[in-house]
Parts: C-alpha cells; structure tokens; sequence
C-alpha cells in the first residue's frame, strides 16, 4: 500500500482503517492472496460482483464466506447443479390454504452477500433468473417485484479446467460482473506456511476467530464516498480508449461494452481510496483493466487456434494507448 504524503481533500482514514482491519481479520486464516481480497473489496466498494476462477482448493469459497463473515449482513450460499430450477434461488409463490392466497417464499438469493459455488454447473434457464437481479438488485416473480437489501454483492465460483457436466455462462451474464479474478497457486513459501497454520491450528477453517469488522450503514457510507473520488477527464478519456479498442481489434471476435469503461471507472476510484489516495492515477486503471476486460473479451477462432492468450492481447492494448500525463 501507498503512503501518502499529501492532504486529501475527502477524508479516507476511517475507510482505510476499516479495510486494513478487515484484510487483517482475512490474514488470520488466508495465507496470501492479497490481490484477490482486495479486488473484492473493490467490488463492494464499487457495487459490482465478482466471479473467481481457480482451480479447487485455492480458498475461493473460503475467502468469500471470510469477507461475509467480517461483515455484519446476511450471507447465503447456493451450490448450483444441473438440476436447480430458477425457482430454487429466487424463491416461489405457495399456496396459503389458511387465507386460500398465494404467497411468496423468497429464495436464497435474498440476503446481501451472496456465494455461488460453481455457478458454471446451473442450466441456461437457471443463469438466466439472475440477470436481472445482478443489474438491477431485483426479481420479478409472478409479475410482482421484490427489491434486495443493501449492500448486495455476487461471489460466484467456477473451475476452468473440468468442463464436464457445465455449462458454459452467457456473454450477457458475465458482462454483469465488474471482475474476474483468476487465482493461482500458492508460492513455495506461502504454501508452508499454510500447512504449517493447519499443523499448529487444525480447526484454523472453522472461521471462529474472525470477527466483524463492517457494518451494512459503513459500507453505504464508504460507497458514497467512492463517488467523490477525483478523475482528471484525459484519465476518463484514456479508459474510453482502451475500451474502444476492444472494439476494433482484428484478434478480437467480441469487444468490451461501455459497461466495462464503467466498471474500470468505478474500481479505479474505489482503488485509490484504499490506497489512501482521493484521486485517480493511471496505474489505477492499468491495474484493473485486466480483471475487467478478460471475461468480456472473445477471441477469434483463428487467434485461439494459433495459442494467442486473452492476456496478451490486453497487454498489447494497454500498451497501444498512450498515457496521458
């Protein structure tokens, strides 16, 4: 983290304290990561959901049930299988045979932080229940809408390698996440001191340890101060860029929407804040361009078969547009 040395015109102190605390709090039972714990506090922060890719036992649900844990609002978690219907999430009207009315049971997804555990595993229809409610916060059922509380964020898993017996998740539905955080293996270092924490404490996952640290009032009032952080207009432009290059790129069969200029907007705010700083700086927006633009990005069938990664191709992008000063 940065050590500012200048004075900010919002005062940060209490969103930076409570962030240190609540990684502090994740450390006690995560060991690294760091970047994925913090790109989900920017989701929070920047009222975006985030989808985490990694292979299993990587602590992508453990992390998630963490960050639920150190916040004091609801949490459910949906495993998704081929067989869930949309009405297992959302929930569904029964029939009330003292009043002879039919009332609505909500679903799981009725809570404020939500975990779905390989989401790619759910059919078309069962995606598809959740478009509305991750862009708008909201279900429809039987013609009548029902709103969800605040704060309101979707972890979603998946493992990108065992395909079998998944299903492959719509362009529209991963356009409504702000990232996508690919997890990798631990370092050599990282990975003894995790079994070391486990030989020391074997009940280290039972999460007891971990205490609150936010409360659903903090968050409302640190997003709103996320909105005032400062962007110069050659920064937004500079995302606008990036963006539309996307957009005429001959590697590139699909390219980004102007919800991801959005997303890169509302993350590199949300990251200078945790930073300490209350204006956005180019290495920002470079930092988040990844996340934001590897799942929304397709390449053309000529470019895959020739082994040409989506990572380098943003990388030539990024590089392409000229940084403004």
């Amino acid at each position: 983290m940065e050590n500012p040395i200048f004075q900010n015109r919002i005062d940060l102190s209490a969103l930076k304290t409570s962030a240190d605390l609540l990684k502090a709090e994740i450390a006690k039972v995560i060991v690294g990561q760091d970047k994925m714990v913090d790109f989900m506090l920017i989701a929070i922060l920047a009222k975006g959901h985030v989808l985490l890719e990694g292979v299993p036992g990587i602590a992508k649900t453990l992390a998630a049930r963490l960050v639920a844990k150190t916040i004091d609002t609801g949490f459910s978690r949906i495993q998704f299988t081929p067989d869930l219907m949309p009405s297992d999430i959302v929930g569904t009207s029964v029939f009330n045979l003292k009043n002879s009315e039919f009332e609505f049971k909500p679903g799981p997804v009725f809570s404020n932080i939500i975990l779905i555990d390989e989401i790619n595993r759910a059919p078309a229809k069962t995606q598809a229940a959740l478009f509305e409610l991750m862009e708008e916060q909201q279900v429809t059922v039987d013609g009548s809408t029902y709103l969800m509380r605040d704060p309101f964020v979707v972890f979603a898993t998946q493992n990108p390698v065992e395909q079998e017996g998944t299903y492959k998740l719509p362009e529209a539905q991963l356009d409504r996440f702000i990232f996508k955080i690919e997890i990798g293996y631990p370092s050599i270092d990282e990975e003894v001191s995790i079994i070391e924490k486990h030989h020391q404490n074997p009940g280290l996952t039972a999460l007891e340890n971990v205490i609150k640290i936010l409360t659903p009032a903090q968050i409302a009032e640190y997003q709103q101060i996320i909105k005032q952080v400062h962007i110069e207009p050659n920064l937004i432009r500079y995302i606008a860029e990036i963006v539309n290059k996307t957009r005429n790129n001959n590697a590139l069969f699909l390219g980004a929407s102007p919800r991801a200029s959005l997303a890169i907007l509302n993350g590199s705010k949300a990251m200078a804040a945790l930073l300490g700083r209350d204006f956005v700086k180019p290495e920002d927006i470079k930092e988040l361009v990844y996340p934001v633009l590897n799942h929304r990005i397709i390449l053309t069938p000529e470019k895959e078969m020739e082994g040409v990664s989506t990572k380098k191709v943003i990388e030539h992008l990024i590089d392409s547009v000229e940084i403004p000063r």
